[in-house]
């Protein structure tokens, strides 16, 4: 069943870089402008907007004539500091056309893992909104390491839609959307399974890391968010306003199934798990029927994990289930797995199932 159109008051608008690098590897002024003239516009009519932008890397390969994007984390931050800079600046005038002040927000997964920080990070983003002020939000990829990079702007761009409890996720790119193998526009996506995944293929331009399984991942997290999403290509004069006002004309769209609050999108989606914990059939039975996991019903673990961590919970076929806040730590489960333990592992309330077929 598809989710009511014209409630989409508050946007999450993912750019890609492919859409600010012209052939000519110089930032597509044009795009930017008739972006940021729409953004405007949704405002003037009381729609919240936040953009996550890409194209600092781009940017900064431009202006200091780098053909292809360094793998060298130091020089990759460098020249990320370096395109960072002047990618404000342009949206910085360019809102300013507009008489709308813009904000840059640079992110990485410890600003979600952290509670404290994340809670921070969301009443930031709730007060820039009130303000009238614009988002600007990417990766802070000057100081981001292996660790705690999210790899892409498309997993960022999902993760803050759940944070801020956005009624839609928007996803630009230069292609209209998903294509089935006839290379015909899927319009409708309500379950990403496996033959979802087998059409998308991983980007190969210099400039970008993402591609059309990144994009469907970060339509998963949105999905079981409770947040429908949209891949359109951006190219499209006024796509922003059309995805919003004409919805299912354009793109593909992922329709969400259900809701989860605040704190359960956290446990799910707002923090990298520490660890593994796979367990029996019995036990997934259990946990789809929303109760506790128990040690009796784990058969093994992977990772170093302490008491209140995040953690995966697989079953048997190593299928994700649900991701939960574990009452031990893994040396202590590594004892007892199996056995009539009186510690939960995880409490009922402390875990979110994301896959309840049994």
């Amino acid at each position: 069943m598809r989710q009511l159109a014209g409630n989409y008051n508050r946007l999450v608008v993912k750019i890609g870089a492919s859409l600010l690098y012209s052939e000519g590897k110089k930032l597509t002024l044009d795009f930017l402008s008739e972006i940021t003239q729409e953004v405007s516009c949704l405002i003037e009519e009381k729609k919240e907007v936040l953009l996550v932008s890409s194209g600092a890397i781009a940017l900064g390969m431009s202006i200091l004539g780098l053909k292809e994007r360094p793998r060298d984390l130091p020089y990759l931050q460098a020249v990320a500091a370096v395109g960072q800079n002047e990618l404000m600046n342009v949206y910085r005038r360019l809102f300013k056309k507009n008489e709308r002040p813009c904000a840059q927000i640079l992110l990485t997964w410890d600003d979600f893992t952290d509670r404290r920080r994340y809670l921070n990070a969301k009443n930031t983003l709730f007060k820039l909104l009130n303000l009238g002020t614009i988002p600007i939000i990417n990766e802070n990829d000057t100081v981001s390491t292996d660790e705690i990079r999210f790899g892409d702007n498309d997993r960022l761009c999902a993760l803050v839609a759940s944070l801020i409890s956005a009624d839609l996720l928007l996803i630009l790119s230069d292609v209209d959307g998903l294509l089935d193998k006839n290379k015909r526009l899927i319009r409708v996506v309500e379950e990403i399974n496996a033959q979802i995944k087998e059409l998308a293929h991983p980007s190969s331009k210099i400039t970008s890391v993402g591609g059309m399984l990144t994009k469907i991942e970060a339509a998963k997290i949105a999905m079981d968010s409770g947040i429908p999403c949209v891949i359109a290509n951006g190219r499209v004069k006024n796509i922003i306003s059309y995805i919003v006002r004409e919805p299912y004309t354009l793109g593909t769209w992922f329709i969400s199934k259900g809701t989860l609050s605040a704190r359960e999108r956290w446990i799910a989606f707002g923090t990298r798990p520490k660890g593994k914990i796979i367990v029996d059939d019995g036990a997934k039975k259990a946990l789809v029927n929303k109760k506790s996991l128990l040690a009796v019903g784990v058969v093994g673990l992977e990772g170093a994990f302490e008491v209140g961590d995040i953690v995966s919970v697989l079953d048997l076929e190593r299928q994700e289930i649900g991701r939960g806040k574990v009452g031990v730590s893994n040396r202590i489960l590594d004892k007892v797995k199996g056995t009539r333990f009186a510690k939960e592992v995880i409490h009922r309330d402390n875990i979110v199932i994301l896959k309840k077929d049994t």
